[in-house]
């Protein structure tokens, strides 16, 4: 306990300084500009990242240098200009990344949590995380009536308390950050009781979440016949929400929930407002929907290529985050959203790019999530074998009869042509690093995936 709570006072020194409560009035200030406006703001502070990443930042330096040696004399002014930035480049050499006059024994260490096993090192300077968790605090806890200061709950997969352990308490209380860490490896109906008593306990105002574990936590806690009463609102992070888990938990911990999104790079970010729009934060970063076979912007669903304007001493350009987005429907309207900010909006974030099946005859198929809409399932996850066999694991609810399972095959046989579909039955699906949860796996070989 006394580790974590001096951990916890490191964490709140760091992102949260006197001018805290400025950066939160000046960010407030922005959500009612302009397209005009943003495009404005972004453009000036564009264009002096691209003037120091290629001067300063010794990847982009180099790659600059190679250019002009080679007769280009394109402008560094034009992001279309530059290179898309691939995770391998910046987990091979992510010192690389960092300016040359920048000190970094004064930044801040962090690390993408690795969805594929290899995590990626970063650093962030002081200012930008400041700047980071200002807007934070602003859009996933102000614009719903709650705050750092209130008392809040995480369950998150970080282990905090023995796995093995069988009694409780399953969490930790964070004192210096009013935070009641609970333990998402020890969700079961057994404990749920224990847990939802726990936030109940601390006086707990708002939950953050991945949106699985909080539906298996509230489903859990129906079963034992647990209730709470006391949160005001729960948001989720790192994956997108599922209807089924979004009626779980609004039903059964009777709050809404708040999707949000975001990754530590740092480089884009959204959370969804009071009125159920997700709002870019421009202020984070520019995105690009480019198309999945070419390096051009699409209208459709696309990956996710986005550049920082956060953190000026370990800048990243163009950077292909993994994940796949869906714009919104281009509006002249711009008080188009009920809540009143004019934020720009998206259509939805579609999970990561590599939570791909790919069809015996090549084509690959995106966002599946929509298969198992409307199906008694409390979870599920989707797993190709082979080209002529996906298995999926089901954790069913009551009415997952033969019907609904025939129902299922039958959704995937439509996007994938004639596979066999093996239904399993499980009790729980396991989780991955930190306690992420993935939709679906793919098990074929690179020569497969690429054929």
């Amino acid at each position: 306990m006394a580790a974590a709570n001096l951990r916890s006072a490191y964490l709140a020194a760091w992102r949260y300084g006197p001018e805290t409560e400025e950066l939160i009035a000046i960010a407030a200030s922005r959500e009612g500009w302009s397209p005009g406006e943003w495009q404005r703001w972004q453009e000036e502070r564009l264009a002096r990242l691209l003037h120091r990443a290629a001067t300063r930042v010794p990847w982009y330096r180099d790659w600059w240098n190679a250019r002009r040696r080679r007769g280009d004399r394109s402008s560094i002014e034009q992001l279309a200009n530059w290179p898309i930035l691939e995770k391998e480049s910046l987990r091979a050499n992510p010192q690389a990344f960092l300016a040359d006059d920048c000190d970094r024994r004064q930044m801040y260490a962090e690390a993408t949590s690795g969805t594929t096993g290899k995590p990626i090192s970063l650093w962030w300077s002081r200012a930008a995380v400041r700047e980071w968790f200002a807007l934070s605090e602003l859009r996933l806890r102000h614009w719903h009536g709650v705050t750092r200061h209130d008392a809040w709950a995480i369950l998150g997969g970080q282990p905090i308390v023995p796995i093995e352990r069988e009694r409780p308490p399953f969490w930790i209380w964070n004192r210096p950050m009013n935070q009641l860490y609970l333990s998402a490896n020890h969700i079961s109906e057994k404990n749920a009781p224990a847990m939802i008593d726990a936030l109940n306990r601390y006086g707990v105002t708002h939950l953050i979440t991945y949106a699985s574990s909080g539906a298996a936590l509230a489903l859990a806690a129906e079963t034992a016949g647990q209730r709470t009463d006391r949160l005001r609102v729960i948001i989720t992070n790192s994956e997108p929400v599922l209807p089924g888990q979004r009626t779980a938990l609004e039903s059964i911990f009777g709050a809404p929930v708040r999707e949000t999104y975001g990754m530590a790079e740092i480089v884009a970010a959204a959370s969804e407002c009071p009125a159920g729009r997700l709002h870019l934060w421009p202020d984070t970063g520019l995105i690009e929907i480019l198309d999945d076979d070419e390096d051009r912007p699409t209208a459709e669903s696309g990956r996710l290529i986005c550049t920082g304007l956060l953190n000026r001493d370990m800048p990243l350009i163009r950077y292909a985050v993994g994940d796949r987005a869906c714009p919104a429907a281009p509006t002249n309207d711009r008080h188009s959203c009920s809540c009143g900010r004019t934020l720009p909006q998206i259509a939805g974030i579609e999970g990561r790019s590599n939570d791909t099946l790919i069809a015996r005859d090549g084509r690959r198929v995106y966002w599946v999530n929509p298969i198992l809409y409307g199906l008694p399932l409390r979870e599920a996850q989707i797993i190709q074998e082979s080209l002529d066999l996906l298995r999926v694991k089901c954790v069913a609810a009551p009415g997952f009869d033969t019907a609904a399972q025939e129902l299922l095959r039958d959704r995937l046989r439509q996007r994938m042509g004639e596979v066999t579909v093996q239904i399993d039955l499980v009790d729980s699906i396991p989780r991955g690093e930190r306690g992420k949860f993935r939709a679906v796996v793919c098990r074929l070989s690179p020569d497969e995936q690429h054929r």
